[in-house]
């Protein structure tokens, strides 16, 4: 029997799609929707979305926050957060399915050269373009954790040669590994085709600007799926124009939704696509929550816990 409610707190979230599975997982539990109907010494569990900063800190029973995304950056960000309390992110096969699907879709949009065939349909000019053998496009991978090792798999089966840096080192069958500040200029040398996959910490964030795009080779694409803060867009826009970056792919933005009078919108060497990469599956993650809620009243720790000293 849980020891204490749950409140469900992520707003926008139409809370029904994530709480009927859980209510039908754990129909004992007693389950908020809204923080003015959480009595703060009731809520031992929450499971959250982007909460307001200082929102988690008025519930002094609390045992565990549940993410709701891969990402945690907005809640390790939050300095008022009970750092005693566990962070459980969510780590879901179909959250990797989902990016690995998003990042071999664009790589071979770039690789294929379907940007430059789309203009040409619109101008009704049949002209064919050669691309290269998937053998000689150079994919690296930025963040080579399990996201970024699951796209590295279904990668090399295209028979790309993969790259993938970490900040620490990783030891991958068939792809060529980089680690820690002095692996990162060699690793963007050899990236014709760049996948961001970093969580996004102090150490991370901007990591996508000007003095990167310039250690590119000249022609190569950039494919953003991890967080909008990686991503300096104002330095992205000068390499497109420059000639030095032949495209981008970009899912996550630094403000969300991405305002309409973005240029990021109208650049014809830009796709734009409004953070769909990964999305979380409510079944699963509900499931997910459930099992940790039982294991935790058997007198276990939970699991898939962030390391704030980290950030991830």
């Amino acid at each position: 029997m849980p020891q204490g409610a749950l409140l469900f707190q992520a707003t926008g979230y139409r809370h029904e799609i994530w709480t009927d599975h859980l209510r039908r997982l754990i129909p004992e539990l007693d389950i908020r929707v809204a923080e003015e109907e959480a009595a703060p010494d009731d809520i031992a569990y929450c499971v959250a979305w982007r909460p307001k900063p200082g929102a988690l800190k008025r519930y002094p029973n609390l045992k565990v926050v549940f993410s709701m995304g891969a990402g945690v950056d907005g809640i390790v960000a939050d300095p008022t957060y009970p750092r005693h309390v566990p962070l459980s992110r969510v780590v879901d096969d179909t959250l990797s399915q989902g990016m690995t699907e998003y990042v071999v879709l664009h790589t071979l949009y770039w690789h294929r050269r379907m940007s430059d065939l789309a203009s040409l349909q619109k101008l009704h000019k049949w002209r064919q373009i050669a691309a290269p053998r998937a053998d000689s496009v150079r994919v690296g991978i930025l963040g080579f954790g399990v996201l970024g090792q699951a796209a590295a798999t279904a990668l090399r089966a295209l028979n790309y040669r993969l790259s993938g840096w970490s900040a620490t080192p990783k030891h991958v069958e068939g792809v060529g590994t980089f680690h820690g500040e002095s692996g990162l200029v060699p690793f963007l040398a050899e990236a014709d085709i760049l996948v961001c996959l970093l969580p996004l910490t102090p150490a991370t964030r901007g990591i996508l600007n000007a003095k990167t795009f310039a250690q590119l080779p000249k022609g190569a694409a950039v494919i953003n799926c991890a967080r909008g803060g990686h991503l300096i867009e104002e330095d992205l826009i000068a390499a497109l124009d420059s000639g030095h970056l032949a495209g981008a792919t970009l899912d996550v933005f630094q403000t969300e939704p991405l305002p309409e009078a973005s240029p990021l919108w109208a650049h014809p060497k830009i796709v734009v696509t409004p953070h769909v990469a990964a999305m979380t599956d409510p079944a699963s993650f509900m499931r997910h929550v459930a099992d940790t809620i039982r294991r935790m009243d058997r007198g276990l720790p939970p699991e898939n816990l962030v390391d704030f000293d980290r950030g991830y």
